[in-house]
């Protein structure tokens, strides 16, 4: 047994190679199908992942608008804020957050399953959501992805 061949590969940033899909999100369960996105954004699909490089991939979601949640979340469900003024914490119900920006309930749940650094950041920037079909990474050429 050769020892050499078994030498661990850490990936950089010259050597991760970037590709492009796209999920649609229509009729699925909002946790289970960002927790997948997430697991594609920060790479741990792939074998060379490192946990210190943003070696995972571009992931376009589609038809943000019609995610689902299940039981009575989009009436009990609430996202907190903070306007950054005394007294300023306001709350938004998941069915008016859906209503004004669809694309803001698939990004919020993904932030959350990214890591809180630096490296979370630029992860996130590797995301792209859309509340329709329509959506400009036609040339990239994205695959499909299937959850």
């Amino acid at each position: 047994m050769d020892a050499l061949s078994y030498k661990t590969i850490f990936a950089n940033k010259q050597s991760v190679e970037k590709e492009w899909y796209i999920v649609d999100a229509k009729d699925m369960v909002l946790g289970r199908v960002c927790s997948e996105v997430a697991k594609i954004l920060r790479g741990k699909h792939k074998p060379s992942f490192t946990p210190n490089v943003d070696c995972g991939d571009h992931v376009v979601v589609i038809n943000a608008e019609k995610v689902m949640l299940t039981g009575r979340k989009w009436e009990q469900k609430e996202y907190v804020r903070h306007t950054g003024h005394p007294g300023g914490q306001r709350f938004t119900k998941a069915k008016d957050m859906r209503a004004r920006f669809p694309e803001r309930v698939i990004e919020h749940a993904i932030r959350g399953m990214l890591p809180k650094s630096r490296l979370g950041d630029k992860v996130f920037n590797n995301l792209h959501v859309y509340a329709g079909v329509n959506h400009p990474h036609a040339a990239q050429q994205p695959k499909a992805l299937a959850l």
